[in-house]
């Protein structure tokens, strides 16, 4: 799958039953995150960490604290798996997937996932997606970080500015040309620049040998 490109989207999760397995930092940060979307979220794992225990105790999610049984994806609309050492558990539910119809995630395991996760960038109201299609999590993780560092405090200051120029001008401009022409007015000068530098590894690869 990893070789193929994929079709870009984002899912709307609220109200749905979503299947977390794990219970450390990761599973705590992908929970979280599917709880900010408005989902039901069940968190299958012996253990938790201090942030899903917390979860857990205001019943912010399901916790089933022992380890994965087939039953869990019963009604599931999407499945996480962050046990990247049990192969045989993330082949089989790549398998039940197929019958059951969910869709179904396991870190770092393209192979048996029928969708990525894509590193996300936050600032305020903005969310920008980053997806290598499973060639490299990794790079994905890195870009996140460095584009991380481009949006500012300001940045999210004046994206909330937008969108309040953007409600007024819904409300006390009738006129749709005008409307898109002042906000289109608002954003005229911003850019976004940045320099990409590749690690010496890639760059002595690719560089020609010279001939004898």
């Amino acid at each position: 799958m990893s070789e193929h490109a994929v079709f870009p989207i984002t899912l709307d999760v609220g109200g749905r039953l979503c299947v977390v397995i794990g219970g450390d930092d990761e599973a705590s940060e992908r929970a979280s995150r599917l709880l900010e979307a408005g989902a039901k979220v069940v968190v299958v794992h012996p253990t938790l960490n201090t942030s899903l225990r917390k979860f857990a105790a205001s019943a912010k999610i399901i916790h089933r604290g022992r380890h994965f049984r087939s039953t869990d994806t019963q009604d599931a609309f999407l499945i996480l798996n962050l046990l990247q050492d049990d192969l045989d558990l993330s082949k089989s539910l790549f398998e039940l997937s197929k019958k059951e119809r969910f869709l179904i995630w396991s870190m770092d395991q393209p192979d048996r996932s029928n969708f990525f996760m894509p590193a996300v960038v936050e600032r305020g109201r903005l969310r920008v997606a980053i997806s290598t299609s499973g060639a490299s999590p990794a790079l994905a993780s890195l870009l996140r970080q460095n584009c991380e560092g481009l949006f500012d405090e300001d940045f999210g200051k004046f994206l909330d500015w937008l969108g309040a120029m953007r409600e007024d001008l819904k409300n006390n401009e009738p006129n749709d040309s005008r409307r898109r022409e002042q906000l289109m007015t608002a954003v005229e000068g911003f850019a976004l620049t940045g320099q990409i530098t590749y690690p010496s590894s890639w760059v002595a690869q690719k560089e020609p040998v010279a001939s004898s």
